[in-house]
């Protein structure tokens, strides 16, 4: 009985040998193909995270009040003033209008003294962290 289980044992290991050798694992390559709109919208919410980071540098709040306004004056500065940047924060009850990321209070207040021809009403903010 136990040459029987030896040879059926040592039969089983060389058939096991022969089988894992032939034995692949899966080869070849992978492609992702996403969306080009994936791309843009990933792009737009980067530009809004850094428009949105507060910091130590200067800003310009040009109006202050509701929703429908203040939308409205973002688009019409974003229309003039192409080179900077704009966002609407809100602040409890109302939303204001931030425009520029300064790194110095002079050249905010150069900025100022030319947006205050349209926006009357704006200020120069140092935003806290």
């Amino acid at each position: 009985m136990k040459i029987i289980e030896s040879k059926s044992l040592l039969f089983g290991t060389i058939l096991y040998c022969i089988i894992t050798a032939n034995a692949h694992a899966q080869g070849g390559t992978t492609t992702v193909t996403q969306d080009q709109k994936f791309e843009q919208l990933l792009a737009e919410k980067r530009k809004i995270n850094s428009s949105i980071t507060i910091n130590d540098r200067y800003k310009i709040q040009i109006f202050n009040g509701d929703s429908e306004t203040s939308k409205k004056t973002l688009t019409d500065f974003r229309r003039d003033y192409k080179s900077l940047d704009g966002t609407i924060v809100f602040s409890t009850p109302t939303y204001k209008v931030w425009v520029g990321n300064f790194k110095s209070r002079i050249e905010a207040e150069r900025n100022l003294s030319e947006l205050k021809k349209k926006y009357p009403n704006a200020l120069l903010i140092k935003p806290n962290k």
